[in-house]
């Protein structure tokens, strides 16, 4: 009898075991612990822009390796870098990012096909329809080379003038007609079909600025008439004279009412707020069509302004407090 006792006594702790795994609460999901794998949890990205000349320096690629899933080269993609020449192109730099990013699991995005800035001298020197022409050979040459193989392309970068006007630019590039922003992006469809095709800008983050409000008209109008636009990438180089407002949420969310993808794509904040860096995370995170952020630079000494300790890392790569609060603000978003 003693055996037989013993038998259903395990027996019955056997079932009430299995009984309880079943029906017992799942563990809750550890937290991610770096940026990109946080922001994969609501389906975005965090990305960084690369310097083709420091992936040679370890510590700078311990830290773009481990954080960050999406990769822009910081200046190795524009004309200049990748056209030299008119008709002769160079992808050696821009391929070491392509290439480094691929190889450590990340996408890339394209910046930039057309701009005002950053032409080579030979493109500076054109005018009218030859420098039309100049800039849809461009966008055919460099989409080929990548092409099928870039997430998202910034095909026209700061188009639109500062100030209140609310218009474009004056550039040789708007001086060839109205319409080169639209060529462009025709260009650009037909050129790389699966790729995302973006407008990039800076100062377009507060709502109530007519910078921001001429580049919502001109969205709105590619939109309705049909002229390919995925995306709208907003900068968002937040200093003393372009602070943070808390209307960049209404800014983001009005223009994925358009029916297009908003991306923050080259963030950096002057002085580095934990509370602001936290703020345009939530932004972002509370935006379905917001696929992710990029923060312009790895380490604070490696920013295009240095001096305003913009980045998540400082110079000797330690996280800084924004870092934590970017990363708990991600790991708090809900998916969508």
């Amino acid at each position: 009898m003693g055996d037989r006792i013993r038998r259903l006594v395990a027996g019955a702790l056997g079932v009430l075991a299995v009984f309880t795994a079943l029906t017992a609460p799942a563990p809750a999901e550890a937290a991610a612990s770096t940026l990109g794998a946080a922001a994969a949890q609501s389906g975005r990205y965090f990305g960084a822009a690369i310097a083709a000349g420091k992936l040679g320096v370890s510590a700078y690629t311990t830290i773009a390796g481990r954080e960050f899933n999406m990769v822009t080269a910081e200046n190795e993609m524009k004309i200049d870098a990748t056209e030299p020449n008119r008709g002769q192109f160079n992808f050696t730099n821009a391929d070491r990012i392509y290439n480094w990013a691929v190889q450590n699991g990340k996408r890339v995005r394209g910046h930039t096909l057309a701009w005002h800035s950053q032409q080579p001298g030979w493109m500076q020197s054109l005018s009218g329809s030859t420098l039309r022409q100049a800039m849809i050979n461009h966008i055919n040459g460099v989409m080929a080379h990548y092409k099928g193989k870039i997430y998202a392309w910034d095909v026209v970068n700061e188009a639109f003038a500062d100030g209140n006007s609310g218009g474009r630019r004056d550039s040789n590039l708007q001086r060839t007609g109205n319409d080169w922003i639209e060529a462009a992006f025709r260009t650009a469809r037909t050129a790389d079909p699966a790729a995302k095709l973006c407008y990039n800008d800076y100062n377009i983050e507060n709502w109530t600025w007519a910078k921001t409000q001429g580049v919502y008209n001109m969205v709105r109008d590619f939109k309705q008439r049909g002229v390919p636009i995925d995306c709208v990438g907003f900068q968002s180089h937040f200093n003393s004279g372009s602070p943070y407002n808390s209307n960049f949420r209404t800014t983001l969310q009005s223009f994925a009412a358009l029916g297009v993808d908003v991306a923050i794509t080259e963030l950096d904040i002057q002085g580095a707020s934990a509370t602001t860096y936290a703020n345009v995370t939530k932004d972002c995170l509370a935006v379905p069509r917001c696929v992710g952020i990029t923060v312009w630079g790895v380490r604070d000494s490696d920013s295009w302004r240095p001096g305003d300790t913009p980045l998540l890392f400082d110079g000797n790569g330690n996280k800084k407090p924004a870092y934590t609060s970017v990363l708990n603000a991600l790991n708090a978003g809900s998916p969508s």
